[in-house]
């Protein structure tokens, strides 16, 4: 057997939290290995990078979810009970339920909601002094989240419900306030989900039949047993919070934007295809997911090296989308570059790898697409503002991250002459219903 490049810090917890993002991209540069060891929070950890690492990963032989999550995660972030912890049969059975609602006309209907709600908003900041956009973008995207899946809102609940969502994500590498913040978030999050669904199994609420909630709602297990309220309430805002937490990358295409002024005039002028690869551009070189974890089924080698049953095994997501071998001048902004892309379900992976039905990738991965297409357009094409001088700086040590500003924008105005956004067809991991 071949040892494992093993780190010679006695536990690593503290230099993650120090270093962030470029935690484990440093340390396969150290190795120059894409396997290798550590201990987080005194537990044996292996780490794998690269394409082939990843493809490993979502190998479900070799490896599953169940128990991977840190609990703190799951009590601010995730939910506990949610599909990303299920394996095997009963994950691909809830996956399905989750796949169910990407299709087509589900897609145009949703891009449609966040043009119509942005726009409305846009006529809101015209009349604001300055708006910071990053807890706007949030509010947009959860009216149209909750539109889109049949969730009745009261206007007076948006903004909390929005700041809830908004602090469950943010949690998810934090301690102390953070951390607490957004689990006491998640709890008033899934007591509200949660009265939704007893009432509409109750009757005493309408769900629209083809909408999430209905769906989850009514959903039964393999066993032919109805989901738990507490589970189907995860579920639920495992499909709104994270389109919320979309934000973030409609946040840096803005600050993409200003810092490449031409993407711009490519999103009004260029070939019809350019909004999708200024959409995976800003996806792979901006941070939002650091890494993700697994654990061993049982014991097998692999290229010489032994896993044990039960090893915590995480995944390099950041790094694998950095990585020169499979980009050129990772580090540069150029859409341009998915012109030409293999398509690899490894090697550009910033919501998971592997295939969407049977592997854990992100289900809403094309709602991410089509709400960063949309928003890009809407950017580039229905609006006009200016960038006052602020703090942008991104800190590669916070996670999640953004511009430091949250990008404030001042002189909002509609512009003269609007492009409406197109919904497209999602090119990546080719989607099972076109």
């Amino acid at each position: 057997m071949t040892a494992i490049p093993k780190d010679k810090a006695l536990d690593s917890t503290l230099s993650f939290l120090r270093e962030g993002y470029h935690f484990l991209p440093q340390r396969r540069k150290r190795h120059h290995s894409d396997i290798f060891q550590m201990r987080l929070m005194g537990e044996k950890a292996v780490c794998l990078s690269g394409e082939e690492g990843a493809a490993l990963f979502y190998n479900q032989e070799h490896f599953q979810r169940e128990g991977a999550l840190p609990r703190r995660i799951l009590t601010t972030l995730m939910g506990q009970g949610g599909v990303q912890t299920l394996d095997d049969a009963a994950h691909q059975h809830r996956k399905a339920l989750f796949m169910s609602l990407m299709t087509p006309g589900s897609l145009h209907q949703y891009s449609t909601l966040v043009a119509e709600n942005w726009r409305a908003y846009l006529r809101r900041w015209e009349q604001l002094e300055q708006v910071e956009l990053f807890p706007e973008v949030e509010e947009v995207l959860c009216r149209a989240a909750c539109a889109w899946a049949g969730v009745p809102f009261e206007e007076k609940d948006i903004k909390p419900l929005a700041r809830d969502l908004s602090a469950m994500i943010d949690a998810f590498g934090g301690v102390g306030p953070r951390h607490a913040k957004g689990k006491l978030a998640r709890h008033r999050a899934e007591r509200w989900v949660g009265k939704m669904i007893d009432n509409v199994r109750a009757g005493k609420q309408y769900a629209v039949e083809g909408k999430a909630l209905h769906a989850i709602s009514w959903h039964r297990e393999l066993d032919g047993k109805l989901l738990s309220t507490h589970v189907a309430g995860v579920e639920l805002l495992n499909l709104i919070r994270p389109i919320v937490a979309i934000g973030h990358y409609v946040v840096f295409e803005a600050l993409a934007l200003h810092e490449h002024p031409r993407c711009a005039e490519m999103l009004r002028n260029g070939p019809a295809q350019y909004p999708e690869w200024f959409t995976q551009e800003v996806r792979r070189l901006y941070p939002f997911t650091p890494l993700l974890g697994a654990r061993v089924r049982a014991d097998f080698e692999w290229h010489g090296y032994r896993f044990r049953k039960g090893t915590l095994t995480l995944l390099d997501v950041h790094g694998i989308n950095h990585d020169e071998r499979h980009w050129e001048h990772p580090h540069l902004f150029r859409p341009e570059r998915f012109r030409d892309w293999n398509g690899s379900p490894f090697n550009f992976i910033p919501q998971g790898g592997g295939d969407y039905a049977h592997n854990h990738r992100c289900a809403g991965e094309w709602l991410t697409i089509e709400t960063m297409k949309t928003a890009a357009v809407l950017l580039a094409t229905s609006m006009a503002y200016d960038v006052p001088e602020q703090d942008l700086s991104v800190d590669m040590t916070r996670m999640p991250t953004l511009p430091a500003s949250g990008f404030i924008i001042r002189n909002v105005r509609a512009a003269a002459t609007a492009v409406a956004p197109i919904a497209t067809a999602p090119t990546v991991a080719a989607c099972p219903f076109h």
